[in-house]
C-alpha cells in the first residue's frame, strides 16, 4: 500500500497519486460537486489523524454540503448544533445572575440535558466572547451499545492465498462481478518479495499476502464525509454499514476510506441478490444493509449482519462466511472487546492458536499443545519426563514461529481499525504481483474497472 509521502507532494491519499486522480475522476462522472468531495475526503482524514477538530471540520464544509445536498446529516452536526445551543442558553443565563445549579436545573428542564457531552465541554463566559468549541469527538471508543465490537485477527503468515474467502462471501451476499468484498492481494515491496506463481520451486505460503476486508474502524473518515447517514457505524456491535434506502451514491465515502473498500455499484444486482431472503437483506433494526445494492448506491463488506443479528440462527453469531471457507484458519471473527473470542484467543497464544487449526500428528507438539491448553500437567523442571511449560512454548514457536510482528493498517491514520494482523506489513512502495491462484481460477474478477470497461465497450452499461 503506498503512502502519501512517497506518491507525490499532491496525493492525500494513502494509496497514492493515482488512486487518487481515479477517485476524481469518478466523482466527476456523478452527480455531485467533485472538488467538494475531494476536499472533505482529505479533511476527513486530517480530523482523524488530530489534525482539525470535529468542529473545525464540520463548519468547513456545513453550507456547502447544504447547497450541494440540501441536508447536513454528518454523524457530528447534531451533537455540535446542540452543544452551541446549550452553550448560547448557559452563556445567557449566567449573564442574567443565574447560578450554576439553577442553569443546570432549568436546562434539564428543557430537555437540554449535556450528560452525553458534559457542560465542562464548551464552558460560559460572561464577557460576551466566544465560547469554546464542544469537544464532541471526547466520546468512549466502545461506540457499541452491548460493548461488543466484531472484528478480526488475520495471519498473513498462514494464508495460502486460495481464494476460498473471497468465493464464500460472494456465495453469502451476491456482489456484483469484480466488487470484492473481500480480497487477496500477493504483493512485494522491494523488501519482502513474491515468486513467479509458476515458479515450480515455489508454494503457496511463499508469497506475500494482504487479506483486505472493510476494516470496520471505529473513527471512521468514511462516515464523516457521509451527508445522509447512510453510511453509519451501527450501535450493535460497532458495524460501519451502508443503509441503501438512504444513500444517494455521491461516493464521498469511497474516497474518504483509506483502504480501498467501497464500490459504487454501477449496474443493476445479480438476479442472486435480487431474490434474497429479506432477513438476509435487512438487519434487526429492518435498514437494508446486506447484500448487493440496487444500482446507484455504494456497497462494502459488512461481517454479515444477517449473521450477527441471529437471523441465520444463533450458532451463527460470532462468525462469517470468510472465516467459515478458511481452510488454514487464517481469519478469525469475533467480538474484540471480548478476550475469550477467537481472535483474541488468537493474538494471545499465536503458535499455539496456529497449532490449533493445524492439528498435526507430532506427538510432541501434541503433548505441548495438551500442556498450553491445561489438559495435560506439564513437567516440574527439565529433568523430568514430559515438557515443562516453557519447553511447550519454545516447541510450538520452533514449530509455527511467534506472534511478534503484529500491525494494523496505516495506524498514523488513527482511524481505530478493529482488524489485527499477523506477518508482514505491506511497505510504502507494495505493487500487487500475479498470485499463485488466480481470481479467474475461482469464477472470480480480481478488478472491477476491467468489468467495467468491458461493458462500456459492449455498450452494455450507461456510464
Amino acid at each position: 500500500m503506498s503512502s502519501d509521502e512517497s506518491s507525490g507532494d499532491d496525493a492525500f491519499h494513502p494509496l497514492g497519486e493515482d488512486a487518487q486522480e481515479n477517485y476524481r475522476a469518478l466523482l466527476e462522472e456523478g452527480d455531485y460537486d467533485a472538488d467538494l468531495g475531494m476536499e472533505m475526503a482529505k479533511d476527513a482524514m486530517r480530523l482523524t489523524k488530530g489534525e482539525i477538530s470535529e468542529a473545525e471540520f464540520y463548519d468547513r464544509y456545513h453550507e456547502d454540503v447544504l447547497e450541494e445536498f440540501g441536508e447536513d446529516e454528518r454523524p457530528m452536526a447534531e451533537a455540535i448544533e446542540t452543544a452551541r445551543e446549550e452553550g448560547r442558553l448557559e452563556q445567557a443565563l449566567s449573564r442574567f445572575g443565574v447560578g450554576e445549579e439553577t442553569r443546570r436545573d432549568t436546562m434539564k428542564k428543557m430537555g437540554m440535558g449535556a450528560g452525553a457531552i458534559g457542560l465542562s465541554a464548551w464552558g460560559a463566559s460572561s464577557n460576551g466572547a466566544d465560547e469554546p468549541e464542544p469537544n464532541v469527538a471526547a466520546q468512549d471508543d466502545d461506540a457499541s451499545e452491548d460493548g461488543t465490537q466484531w472484528g478480526m485477527a488475520l495471519d498473513l503468515e498462514v494464508c495460502d492465498g486460495c481464494l476460498s474467502c473471497v468465493v464464500a462471501c460472494n456465495a453469502e451476499h451476491n456482489w456484483n462481478e469484480g466488487a470484492n468484498w473481500m480480497y487477496i492481494i500477493a504483493y512485494e515491496d522491494g523488501i519482502v518479495e513474491s515468486p513467479e506463481p509458476d515458479d515450480e520451486d515455489a508454494g503457496t505460503r511463499d508469497f506475500q499476502y494482504l487479506i483486505r476486508p472493510c476494516q470496520h474502524c471505529t473513527d471512521a473518515p468514511c462516515e464523516k464525509v457521509c451527508p445522509t447517514t447512510a453510511r453509519h457505524t451501527r450501535d450493535e456491535g460497532g458495524l460501519v454499514l451502508t443503509d441503501y434506502d438512504v444513500c444517494i451514491g455521491c461516493r464521498y465515502c469511497q474516497v474518504a476510506c483509506p483502504y480501498g473498500v467501497n464500490y459504487f455499484q454501477w449496474d443493476d444486482p445479480p438476479e442472486e441478490a435480487i431474490e434474497m431472503d429479506e432477513e438476509m437483506q435487512f438487519d434487526q433494526r429492518d435498514r437494508w444493509v446486506s447484500g448487493a445494492g440496487p444500482r446507484g448506491v455504494m456497497e462494502k463488506c459488512i461481517f454479515d449482519p444477517a449473521r450477527q443479528d441471529g437471523q441465520m440462527g444463533e450458532e451463527m453469531v460470532g462468525t462469517t462466511a470468510c472465516e467459515d471457507a478458511c481452510p488454514p484458519g487464517a481469519i478469525q471473527f469475533g467480538d474484540m472487546n471480548d478476550p475469550e473470542s477467537d481472535p483474541q484467543q488468537y493474538l494471545e497464544n499465536v503458535p499455539l492458536a496456529r497449532a490449533l487449526e493445524h492439528d498435526p500428528d507430532d506427538d510432541e507438539i501434541q503433548d505441548a499443545i495438551a500442556i498450553l491448553e491445561d489438559e495435560e500437567d506439564p513437567a516440574d523442571d527439565e529433568d523430568d519426563d514430559g515438557l515443562t511449560e516453557e519447553e511447550a512454548e519454545r516447541v510450538l514457536r520452533g514449530e509455527y514461529g511467534d506472534n511478534s510482528s503484529r500491525f494494523r493498517l496505516l495506524e498514523e491514520y488513527n482511524t481505530n481499525p478493529n482488524v489485527e494482523y499477523i506477518g508482514n506489513e505491506p511497505g510504502p512502495h507494495a505493487e500487487q504481483v500475479e498470485g499463485p491462484v488466480a481470481y479467474d481460477d475461482v469464477g472470480m474478477v480480481d478488478n472491477r474497472k476491467d468489468v467495467l470497461d468491458e461493458k462500456t465497450v459492449d455498450g452494455g452499461l450507461e456510464l
